[in-house]
């Protein structure tokens, strides 16, 4: 199954917490879209957020995010693991 990389911009600041519920809701939807959100980090001083997905479409990915909260990423990228 591919990866992503997605990146969400958020101009009017971002929290760990909020982002940490947003990613539980993302756990509860994702199975419908045979979707995996694996981990994510927070930038909060600059309001960046980044989550790494195995899915099998860009699409699907930012579909869970649409569903379960409403906050797509502005940018998404398949990307492969390194050591």
């Amino acid at each position: 199954m591919p990866l992503y990389m997605d990146i969400h911009h958020i101009t009017d600041g971002v929290s760990a917490d909020d982002v940490a519920k947003a990613h539980a809701a993302d756990l509860q939807t994702e199975a419908g879209y045979q979707v995996r959100y694996l981990r994510y980090w927070v930038n909060e001083p600059l309001g960046k957020v980044f989550c790494l997905v195995e899915a099998p479409s860009a699409d699907a990915a930012s579909m869970v995010h649409r569903e379960a909260h409403g906050l797509v990423a502005d940018e998404i990228f398949q990307v492969q693991e390194g050591a």
